[in-house]
């Protein structure tokens, strides 16, 4: 049964460049330019009218933009919960310009040990994180860890947990990893480890989403009894000012939104690729953490009281539960 009928989620691509070149992903990879700011504003007026309550600058690296203090501003303005995820090479220098302004703020981690964490990443930047976790701290700020469990580094939850997160008053989040396309083919977590990662997730101060486990489970979204809601949920729109459907990592359709992105939303065109949510060939097995999560919000079924739970709290820990009714 469908309890929210509106989109509740926008990732905006503020650009796909990024300052390191992840294993796991391939956005970095791409041509891009950055978002126009005489658009921002427009969109975020929008995607309000459209009853979109969280507002994720994503990217690439979303602080290469030389104006995403001046976007968060304006989406704390108008309402919006907000996140980002970062890479910390660019925090220092911009953590004054964001102090304040963004409610979810993720410090991205894939190793305890420097050596294995700036492989991982491409660049040098384990010492750029521990520089950030301190300088946010004294600016009042609550970072939160943000660590991709792959098979080879779920041996390290513990430690990072105990040396890292609790010394410093951190939430870790646990995010599994994800395949698309052809990435991450061969990161998948067996069952065993899909059961350390749950019994992680009851300790205090950790963030897993346990109907991640339970799809993953499940063997994915399934084509013919789909569990997906990436379209109908979640507003992507990329560096080019243009909406991207069902999701940003299919991305088969593409609308320019010039300055009209509720009356585009709401266009037959747009709403007959929504009917399409995850019933797309590549759209099979899907396990992609952030469309599934808002997919998991907006319609009452197993997965809804599997992840129910644990957004609540930690929703409840980072201030920002009323908001979401």
């Amino acid at each position: 049964m469908r309890i929210v009928s509106h989109p509740i989620l926008c990732n905006y691509y503020v650009t796909y460049r990024c300052n390191a070149s992840c294993s796991f992903c391939d956005i970095w990879e791409k041509p891009s330019p950055y978002i126009q700011p005489d658009q921002v504003f427009q969109n975020l007026l929008d995607l309000k009218k459209l009853g979109v309550k969280v507002i994720d600058f994503t990217g690439g690296e979303p602080l290469l933009h030389r104006n995403i203090g001046h976007f968060l501003k304006q989406a704390k303005e108008l309402g919006f919960i907000t996140t980002l995820t970062t890479n910390t090479l660019l925090y220092p220098k911009k953590a004054e310009e964001l102090k304040g302004n963004i409610d979810m703020l993720h410090f991205s981690l894939d190793s305890i040990h420097r050596e294995k964490h700036d492989a991982s990443r491409g660049v040098a930047c384990y010492d750029s994180l521990l520089e950030s976790i301190k300088l946010a701290l004294s600016l009042g700020e609550r970072p939160d860890i943000l660590f991709t469990v792959f098979p080879e580094n779920i041996d390290e939850i513990k430690e990072v947990y105990e040396t890292l997160c609790k010394p410093n008053g951190l939430v870790l989040i646990l995010n599994p990893v994800f395949d698309y396309g052809d990435i991450a083919k061969d990161k998948k977590l067996s069952s065993d480890q899909l059961n350390t990662l749950r019994n992680w997730g009851k300790q205090k101060k950790i963030y897993l989403n346990d109907a991640f486990i339970q799809l993953r489970i499940d063997g994915g979204n399934q084509v013919h009894d789909p569990v997906c809601r990436a379209a109908s949920t979640t507003v992507v729109i990329s560096p080019e000012n243009k909406l991207i459907l069902p999701c940003y990592h299919l991305g088969t359709k593409e609308f320019p939104i010039e300055n009209k992105l509720f009356e585009r939303w709401k266009s037959q065109e747009v709403q007959d690729q929504i009917l399409l949510e995850g019933k797309l060939p590549g759209c099979q097995g899907c396990t992609i953490n952030c469309y599934m999560q808002p997919s998991f919000a907006v319609e009452i079924n197993r997965y809804f009281f599997k992840a129910l739970p644990s957004t609540l709290k930690y929703n409840y820990w980072k201030g920002t539960w009323k908001e979401l009714f």
